[in-house]
């Protein structure tokens, strides 16, 4: 059985992952979702899973002298990366307008949280959202990314959307509508795009779906002069409004509360 990409078993080895991660450090996953391709909505058959997970320790670990270790990494292995955010960080993250980790609770594909913790978490988010920050984060990813791979006449077709994924995100942004929806398919349908280049990113998304992750392809012209017009014109963005109305206290207390639930 299959649920938003990811099948039983698949989400069964996460779960235990996550369980010998807790046990081993002595903290407790408040938050856990896919991060990736699974996550955008455009994962090919081979495609990995990128966990990516929030935490929480034991109350004493908040009261050291030297600050400790806030990131928990896992060694990757062909299917699992595994990655995790202390919560004191992701908070701080967010306090910083992060969009990764905003990005991160967006996830269709969400293998276990405390849901009152995160609801409350994402109560937050639209008092601490910053559309500059959001926009220059997509669009940066977006040109890294083009001018990374997508230069030859033959190019890893997922290559693509790593591309046009930022680039929507930034009209998104743009249009005022608030941080971007992690889905693709979402981004594209709020992305009002001719008939032609709809087609093309329709076709593209369907071979990619189908192909393995290494799968190359002709250079699409289509989607070329696309993204070369959208970055020429990022170049020079729109005055955005900022209007964060996040207070420092609401989050020492969202910290407090988790923190002491934790023991």
């Amino acid at each position: 059985m299959e649920y938003q990409g990811v099948d039983t078993a698949m989400r069964e080895r996460v779960r235990q992952t996550l369980c010998e991660v807790e046990r081993k450090y002595r903290i407790k996953v408040l938050y856990a979702c896919e991060s990736g391709s699974r996550g955008w909505g455009f994962a090919s058959p081979d495609s990995d899973y990128d966990v990516r997970f929030l935490y929480v320790h034991e109350p004493q670990w908040y009261l050291r002298v030297e600050p400790q270790r806030d990131v928990i990494e896992l060694p990757i292995d062909d299917e699992l990366d595994v990655c995790g955010w202390e919560w004191r960080k992701a908070l701080g993250l967010l306090k910083s307008a992060n969009p990764t980790l905003i990005e991160w609770l967006d996830s269709p594909v969400v293998y276990q949280q405390e849901d009152a913790t995160l609801a409350a978490l994402r109560t937050q988010v639209p008092h601490w959202f910053s559309p500059v920050r959001a926009r220059w984060h997509y669009y940066s990813m977006a040109k890294k990314n083009f001018h990374g791979y997508l230069q030859g006449e033959a190019v890893r077709l997922k290559k693509y959307f790593y591309v046009l994924r930022p680039l929507l995100a930034v009209r998104w942004i743009e249009a005022g509508k608030g941080m971007p929806p992690m889905r693709f398919a979402t981004l594209l349908e709020g992305s009002n795009l001719g008939a032609p280049l709809r087609a093309e990113i329709d076709e593209l998304l369907v071979l990619k779906q189908r192909a393995g992750e290494a799968q190359y392809g002709p250079r699409r012209p289509v989607l070329h002069d696309f993204i070369k017009t959208e970055l020429a014109r990022g170049e020079v963005p729109d005055v955005l409004p900022e209007s964060r109305s996040g207070k420092m206290s609401d989050l020492d207390q969202l910290l407090y509360q988790t923190v002491l639930s934790s023991s």
